[in-house]
């Protein structure tokens, strides 16, 4: 049996184009179906991980506070030592000062017992 259509070929051709079109159309939305349904996947995925990153961030945030406070005494500690080296630097430019004086002192009993030890040697006691 055949198909007897009384429309001119121009038209049979514009008609078998739509029909085409829109096999094209359908498949193409096909298509987009099946990648909307692995992008659902994926962003299902996606939307895990961001929760456990935040998750991470949320634990994350106590310990930059503790780091935080040791960094804080840290600091304080580095001061206190500063005021110590201060205070020993001070004795010990006491200390010089009393070395000195000492050595001042007994530069005449160390002249005095070379001159013993001189007189001795003399005398045949050494």
């Amino acid at each position: 049996m055949a198909f007897n259509d009384s429309r001119p070929p121009a038209d049979r051709q514009r008609l078998k184009k739509l029909a085409q079109a829109a096999l094209n159309a359908d498949e193409t939305v096909d298509q987009v179906n099946e990648i909307l349904g692995g992008l659902g996947t994926t962003l299902a995925g996606m939307d895990n991980t961001v929760a456990k990153l935040d998750a991470a961030i949320d634990d994350l945030n106590p310990t930059l506070v503790k780091f935080a406070e040791t960094i804080d005494n840290v600091n304080e500690a580095v001061a206190g030592l500063g005021e110590i080296t201060a205070r020993l630097e001070r004795i010990v430019t006491r200390v010089e000062v009393i070395v000195g004086i000492a050595e001042v002192a007994l530069k005449p009993v160390g002249a005095l017992e070379s001159a013993a030890r001189g007189i001795g040697s003399r005398l045949g006691l050494g």
